[in-house]
């Protein structure tokens, strides 16, 4: 009875401690499969990070991609403007190369130019009502000398010579009065209606007159002053008035010769 006590009970010790090492097996299994499932979350948490970081560089080149891109568009549009202006700017300094050879051609052939149109001019003055001839032929002689200048240049030459032509068409187009001297020394008023007529009157307004443009066949040349009547007289006082600006513009009824208009 004694020994089957101790059989049972050494078969029981060795099942209890069976069991104890068996729990002490499955605490340890338990705290490995712990720690590698701590391990595994630390490491998922560590890749997870990795990517996140990954992905948030990607990003930021793709962003800095197409910026780049944009930068790169813009610069090739830019580039293909600059290529069509300088292309432009080029065709422009070949066509003001040939200008340039056209404008060496003009400025020798310019004052051969102007002196012709100054003799033109001397001639037209010559033939013209012979009113203010000194100052227009002082004017006359003023631009050839200018002409003969090295200094002046074929611009400024063709100014002055336009110059004298636009003063000799404004005489056309205005009244003027002035103070003259008669061949036999008579002090008078000289009127000019464009280039209608000329006429004068004396200083006490006893006499008037006339430039008569028709030509003489005794000698070829144009009959000069000649006297109108008295009726004439205040016409050409008012005309001399208006000239002055000491009388408003009015209807004047004055002789004319025929083919002077």
């Amino acid at each position: 009875m004694l020994k089957l006590i101790k059989n049972i009970s050494l078969s029981s010790f060795f099942c209890l401690s069976f069991i104890v090492s068996a729990n002490e097996i499955v605490e340890v299994n338990m705290e490995s499969i712990l720690e590698v499932g701590r391990e595994n979350q630390k490491l998922s948490a560590s890749s997870q990070d990795k990517i996140d970081k990954t992905e948030s560089q990607t990003d930021k080149i793709v962003n800095e991609y197409k910026v780049v891109a944009k930068q790169v568009e813009g610069l090739k549009l830019y580039n293909e403007q600059k290529r069509i202006q300088i292309q432009a700017q080029l065709d422009l300094m070949d066509k003001l190369d040939e200008q340039l050879v056209q404008v060496v051609v003009m400025q020798r052939q310019i004052p051969p130019l102007a002196e012709k149109m100054l003799d033109s001019l001397e001639d037209f003055i010559l033939i013209d009502t012979p009113f203010r001839l000194e100052e227009r032929r002082g004017r006359i002689d003023l631009v050839r000398s200018s002409l003969s200048k090295p200094k002046v240049t074929a611009s400024e030459q063709v100014r002055q010579v336009l110059e004298a032509y636009n003063i000799e068409s404004e005489y056309g187009r205005k009244i003027d009065t002035y103070e003259a001297e008669l061949e036999d020394g008579t002090q008078v008023n000289v009127l000019v209606i464009g280039r209608i007529g000329m006429f004068y009157q004396t200083k006490d307004e006893r006499t008037s007159g006339r430039w008569n443009t028709e030509i003489d066949p005794s000698t070829g040349e144009m009959k000069g002053w000649e006297e109108l009547p008295g009726s004439y007289r205040k016409p050409i006082r008012d005309g001399i008035r208006m000239a002055k600006k000491l009388a408003p513009t009015d209807m004047l009824l004055m002789p004319i010769v025929k083919g002077e208009a």
